[in-house]
């Protein structure tokens, strides 16, 4: 159990900016790039990522796979694969969820004390934002390890970061 209480923060940042031992990928299963938040992250970290990426093989949806940072402040990548929003009945809910509890624990065996997230398949996956920011949150409120002990929830725009605040409020 956590001898220090959890801390969960909401911050709109770039989230390749963070000073955070691991931030998340919202990662395609290719784990070679792609737009929003997986692109920006790619560029930040520079060539390297791509050529350790190249080396993973690819991850299946809902599960998760540990880089370094390289050129990034975070000591480590962790990418995950979230589900694209098909209707609400396609296992959706627990792929994502699993990423989130799978980021967390391949982040307390690396034994990070602080993780960013961002809203993983909300942007070109259309999974529904409010609903992913729910999941999320309970993921990460209902971890019991000792690390990480703090968790920032990253949101790139006003429209995120609104809805993980009323959430939390809500908790």
């Amino acid at each position: 159990m956590n001898t220090k209480p959890l801390s969960i923060l909401v911050e709109k940042e770039d989230i390749t900016t963070l000073q955070v031992d691991a931030i998340v990928n919202a990662a395609n299963r290719s784990l070679l790039g792609g737009g929003g938040v997986d692109g920006a992250i790619h560029r930040a970290a520079g060539p390297e990522l791509l050529a350790a990426c190249r080396l993973l093989n690819g991850c299946e949806t809902g599960n998760v796979k540990l880089t370094r940072g390289f050129r990034l402040p975070a000591k480590y990548i962790i990418h995950a694969v979230g589900p694209i929003w098909q209707d609400g009945r396609a296992n959706e809910a627990s792929l994502l969820r699993s990423c989130y509890s799978q980021s967390l624990k391949i982040a307390n065996q690396q034994r990070c004390e602080s993780i960013a997230f961002p809203a993983i398949s909300t942007g070109v996956y259309r999974f529904p934002k409010e609903l992913a920011a729910k999941i999320a949150i309970q993921a990460v409120q209902g971890w019991s390890a000792s690390t990480p002990k703090q968790i920032i929830f990253c949101c790139f725009d006003n429209e995120n970061e609104q809805i993980y605040q009323e959430i939390l409020k809500g908790h």
